[in-house]
């Protein structure tokens, strides 16, 4: 893959967002081939930027141009067995390709690296994606069963409300449902808050938000009933300015 050399050093400098920053120690080998093949290593440390699924490194923190670049697809982040401790590793799928081994200055900081670049990828990407899409559905499907089934919704609503005395007359007359929303009538409406709002506050004590809610038309339901007592004061209060 080819890149523009100037175009990558402005976006790596630039004030687009960064994923994750630091200083890290990159292993460096070397090769004697006077000396039998002798692997020399070393580690040179260097500024690393973290920009979506490009790595940049610099010589310095205030460098205004990367040393290099590492391209963070078809590649895996492991821990390393090394002669330093912290240690990690960017290996990619390719045989011939060029591992890069990194050292960070404690445990926290090399496991917040090691979690950033194995997120930085596009295909980890694809997916979370897939993954949301998959959650979406399912919410979709359990929400359309829920709107199919109101009268179970309801028949469970009146029972998880029967201790609660405040409630009663509310149920006595359920309230129409339609696609699963709760609608009130002017006769449910007066009814619930003539009965609902002296004990309004203390008697509301149990929370529809439970494992048991399973529909939104509950919760609809639920918080209804203070539309209700408002809706009757207003009406009272509107009599009272017009006789």
């Amino acid at each position: 893959m080819k890149l523009n050399e100037r175009s990558v050093a402005h976006y790596a400098t630039c004030d687009s967002p960064t994923d994750h920053a630091g200083f890290l120690r990159k292993r460096v080998e070397r090769h004697h081939h006077h000396a039998h093949h002798h692997h020399a290593t070393s580690y040179q440390r260097r500024w690393f930027v973290l920009k979506g699924n490009l790595l940049f490194y610099f010589e310095e923190r205030e460098s205004r141009e990367p040393v290099g670049l590492v391209v963070l697809e078809g590649c895996t982040v492991e821990l390393c067995e090394a002669a330093e401790e912290f240690a990690f590793a960017i290996r990619f799928d390719d045989a011939g390709a060029r591992a890069y081994v990194l050292v960070a200055d404690g445990q926290a900081a090399m496991e917040a690296w090691v979690k950033a670049l194995s997120r930085a990828s596009f295909d980890y990407m694809r997916l979370v994606v897939r993954e949301l899409e998959k959650q979406l559905e399912e919410a979709c499907k359990s929400l359309a069963a829920c709107r199919q089934s109101p009268r179970r919704s309801s028949s469970s609503s009146r029972k998880r409300h029967l201790s609660n005395p405040a409630l009663l007359p509310l149920q006595e007359k359920p309230a129409v449902l339609e696609n699963g929303y709760s609608t009130w009538g002017s006769g449910a409406a007066s009814s619930a808050a003539g009965s609902l709002a002296p004990g309004l506050s203390p008697g509301m004590t149990e929370s529809p938000v439970s494992p048991e809610t399973a529909c939104f038309s509950k919760l609809h339901g639920w918080y209804g009933q203070e539309i209700a007592v408002l809706r009757r004061e207003w009406q009272e209060r509107q009599k009272r300015g017009h006789p």
